[in-house]
């Protein structure tokens, strides 16, 4: 059987592992949430006539990722 290693002077490590963990989860869902946020206000634009291109020409970036944010 394996020996057990005493592991207590890297506790502070291991503790700030698992805060930046919780940290990159929760910012993994806001992530998604903003995603999901930008999708409708796009498609919004689209439906009120705007075009990809308009879109991607204010946002400073191309069709093809308008096209793709869209398609998420």
């Amino acid at each position: 059987m394996a020996e057990t290693k005493d592991l207590s002077m890297h506790q502070p490590a291991f503790d700030r592992l698992r805060e930046v963990r919780e940290q990159a989860v929760q910012h993994a869902r806001l992530a998604r949430q903003f995603a999901a946020e930008r999708r409708e206000l796009m498609q919004a634009l689209i439906d009120q006539g705007v075009s990809q291109a308009d879109i991607a020409r204010e946002l400073g970036v191309t069709r093809q990722a308008i096209q793709k944010m869209l398609a998420c």
